[in-house]
């Protein structure tokens, strides 16, 4: 057995600051309402390949807006989110980060939870990976770091995208009703939770 956890919505309560400002970058420089949904689960670089389209000086200027954005945030775990993973390292079960994030958005995670790259066997960003969730190529490259079989993975997701992601990966997907409502994402996942207390190995 291997685990694979998305960060944010997951393991970190960050979805609704993140909402807040792609709602505001949509709104602001595309005109759209709702744009942190749309993009949810999505690398910066997708979000740029898919809705700025040329806009060089648009995007230098979100890029800088957003690291001051993160410099910021909190990063607090989502309830049970490192206990459970505490259960899983002494169980010996392998365990990584697999995140749509970039190094510089980590290294304030890193600053704020240290622990957690003791916890984490492997942590993969943005950085690791060519395309975006939903397609697969982040969680079969997890994989393939922890030594696992798709049949013995199982994904830990919160957005459509990732879910739809570790679903094509083949691995079994536990999905987290943070961010999305329940009954949106159970059809999809094999099981559904509000967060991890009372959830155990």
């Amino acid at each position: 057995m291997i685990a694979l956890f998305d960060l944010d919505g997951v393991i970190m309560d960050t979805e609704s600051q993140y909402s807040i400002f792609w709602n505001m970058m949509g709104k602001e420089y595309l005109g759209l309402d709702d744009f942190g949904r749309i993009i949810k689960g999505q690398t910066l670089f997708q979000i740029f390949g898919g809705h700025f389209e040329g806009m060089a000086r648009e995007q230098e200027e979100i890029v800088r807006r957003l690291n001051e954005y993160e410099m910021n945030m909190s990063y607090d775990y989502i309830p049970g989110a490192d206990e459970f993973m505490r259960q899983l390292k002494a169980s010996g079960v392998p365990m990584a980060i697999v995140t749509s994030s970039n190094e510089p958005k980590m290294k304030n995670v890193r600053k704020a939870h240290p622990e957690l790259w003791e916890l984490a066997d492997a942590v993969l960003t943005s950085e690791h990976f060519t395309k975006s969730k939903p397609d697969p190529e982040c969680f079969l490259k997890g994989m393939e770091v922890l030594g696992g079989k798709p049949s013995e993975t199982y994904v830990f997701e919160d957005s459509l995208h990732g879910i739809n992601a570790g679903r094509a990966a083949g691995a079994k997907v536990i999905g987290l009703a943070t961010t999305n409502p329940r009954e949106t994402i159970s059809p999809l996942c094999d099981i559904v939770i509000d967060d991890f207390r009372g959830f155990s190995l």
